[in-house]
C-alpha cells in the first residue's frame, strides 16, 4: 500500500531524508520513531506529495501521491477545524470536500463510532478537548472511506486515557483494512498500538522492529543504543 524506494529530500545540503526504503502493506499500522529533525515528517510529507523528493520512488496504493489524495487522511499533532462550526457542521463540509454527501444522522453515526460524546456534537469545535478534535477526523477519516491515513504526532498532549481511547481509533481502522503510518515520539503509545515500529535518526531508517516480539522495555533499550551510536558515528 505504502512503497519507498530510496526516497531522498535534500534542502541545500543538508539530507532530510537519506534513501529510505519502506514497505507497509495494507491494513498495517507502522510507527516512526525518532528524535526532532530525524526524518519522519518529511517522509509524510513525501507521501501525502506535499513535497517532492529529489531522488527515489514514492507510492501511495501503486499510484503516486498526487493520484491517490481520495484515498488519504491526514490527521496532524493539531486538528485543524473551523472553530464556530459544531462537529457534526465540520464533518459535513470536509466530507463534502471529499465528494461524499452524507445525511445529518449517518454523519452523527461516524462521530458517534469515532467516540465523540452524543452532547458534543452539536456544540461548536472551539469548545472541543483536543482528544474531541481528533476523533472528528477519525470520523471524517472513516466517511472519506479513506484507505491509508497519516498521522503526525498524535497523542502529544493528550492524557492517558485520551491517548488510550485513541489507540483503540486506530486498531478499529485496521480492522477495517486502513493502512496507518505514524510518527510519534511516544515509544509507550508506539508499542501499544502498531504491528512494526521503525526507528530513525538523521534521515536515515535504522531499523525496523516487530512491535509484538519486544517489550517496553526491549524497545526504548534499542531506541537509546541506536541513537546513541549515530550521534557517536557523528
Amino acid at each position: 500500500m505504502l512503497i519507498a524506494e530510496n526516497l531522498t529530500k535534500r534542502y541545500g545540503h543538508h539530507i532530510a531524508l537519506n534513501s529510505l526504503n519502506l514497505h507497509v502493506p495494507k491494513g498495517e499500522i507502522f510507527c516512526l520513531l525518532g528524535a526532532n529533525g530525524a526524518g519522519k515528517s518529511t517522509t509524510v510529507n513525501l507521501f501525502m506529495g506535499f513535497i517532492r523528493q529529489d531522488e527515489g520512488k514514492v507510492l501511495v496504493g501503486g499510484a503516486a501521491p498526487g493520484d491517490s489524495m481520495k484515498e488519504i487522511a491526514y490527521i496532524p499533532e493539531n486538528v485543524m477545524l473551523y472553530p464556530t462550526l459544531s462537529g457534526l457542521e465540520n464533518l459535513s463540509y470536509f466530507s463534502r470536500l471529499s465528494g461524499k454527501k452524507y445525511s445529518d444522522d449517518r454523519l452523527k453515526e461516524f462521530l458517534l463510532e469515532a467516540g465523540l460524546p452524543e452532547s458534543a456534537i452539536r456544540r461548536p469545535v472551539k469548545e472541543y478537548s483536543k482528544g474531541m478534535r481528533q476523533k472528528v477526523g477519525i470520523a471524517l477519516t472513516v466517511a472519506k472511506e479513506a484507505r491509508v491515513l497519516f498521522l503526525d504526532e498524535p497523542t502529544s498532549g493528550l492524557d492517558p486515557h485520551a491517548s488510550n481511547e485513541f489507540s483503540l481509533l486506530l486498531k478499529q481502522l485496521k480492522q477495517k483494512g486502513v493502512t496507518v503510518l505514524m510518527v510519534t515520539h511516544d515509544l509507550f503509545r508506539a508499542k501499544e498500538v502498531a504491528d512494526k515500529i521503525g526507528i530513525m535518526n538523521e534521515g536515515k531508517l535504522l531499523t525496523i522492529l516487530e512491535a509484538g516480539q519486544i517489550s517496553h522495555t526491549g524497545l526504548e533499550e534499542i531506541y537509546l543504543k541506536l541513537i546513541a551510536e549515530k550521534t557517536e558515528q557523528r
